[in-house]
């Protein structure tokens, strides 16, 4: 039986992803700092046949992190997949004179990213196999306007991953960079709600048959890697002068 940790678990893709691999009978970890949510979660994932372990946890916490790392694998004797999923969106508050939201953003994004996913390291080295998954973006990709923050920690994330593989691949731990365009979760509102989207479970499915065929990166839905392509031969000036017609004003 596989076991798997998943963070930002509660809502969204992170809870598709749980109930998915639930009807696998996986033995499941999951975290978020909703524990109220994550209740309810952990019931139905048993219901569907996971074996499910929660942990209320904030991932900007790298201590709370490395401790939850260590029960789940003591609790499940051991780790197959994390998966880095814990995310936030917001504004940068460009003009507000703080940076407070925009520093939220990147050590959940970012920071939490690596919180959660360099605990479990050490044991995928030592057992010479394992996942690694991050949930980036396809901002990675294309900036939008009032986001730097949240696209920024996106490229950040992709590139770790980038530059972390090489080394991973010699223990036979792969990792995998999952780049999602606009998901139907509670954070997509906005623009993201007026373009065709995915539902979390259409997208968790596909991504569990992408982690399994270990694939390095990967653009979902499909059409995003045309518009990437278009972005990359549109002329900067020209870029910024249509994305600020499409954005008026700042999205959450």
């Amino acid at each position: 039986m596989k076991k798997i940790f998943i963070s930002g678990a509660s809502s969204g893709i992170g809870k598709s992803l749980a109930r998915s691999y639930s009807k696998k009978k996986y033995i499941i970890g999951l975290c978020s700092r909703n524990i109220n949510n994550l209740e309810l979660v952990k019931a139905e994932c048993e219901s569907l046949g996971g074996k499910i372990y929660i942990y209320q946890l904030d991932v900007q916490n790298s201590t709370q992190c490395n401790r939850v790392a260590k029960q789940f694998i003591k609790s499940a004797n051991g780790i197959d997949y994390v998966i880095a999923n814990a995310g936030i969106g917001g504004k940068d508050d460009l003009f507000s004179g703080s940076s407070d939201n925009l520093n939220n953003i990147l050590k959940t994004n970012l920071f939490g990213v690596v919180n959660i996913l360099m605990p479990f390291i050490p044991k995928m080295k030592k057992q010479n196999n394992g996942k690694l998954i991050c949930i980036s973006s396809v901002a990675a990709f294309i900036p939008t306007p009032h986001h730097g923050g949240y696209s920024g920690s996106k490229v950040a994330i992709k590139m770790i991953f980038d530059s972390w593989r090489p080394s991973l691949n010699n223990f036979n731990i792969k990792a995998i960079t999952i780049c999602p365009g606009f998901i139907d979760t509670p954070m997509v509102k906005g623009i993201g709600r007026q373009i065709p989207i995915k539902s979390a479970d259409e997208a968790s499915e596909k991504f569990m048959k992408i982690i399994e065929k270990d694939l390095e990166t990967f653009i979902y839905p499909l059409y995003y890697k045309l518009l990437i392509y278009l972005y990359r031969l549109i002329p900067n000036k020209l870029y910024n002068i249509l994305i600020v017609k499409i954005i008026s004003k700042p999205i959450s």
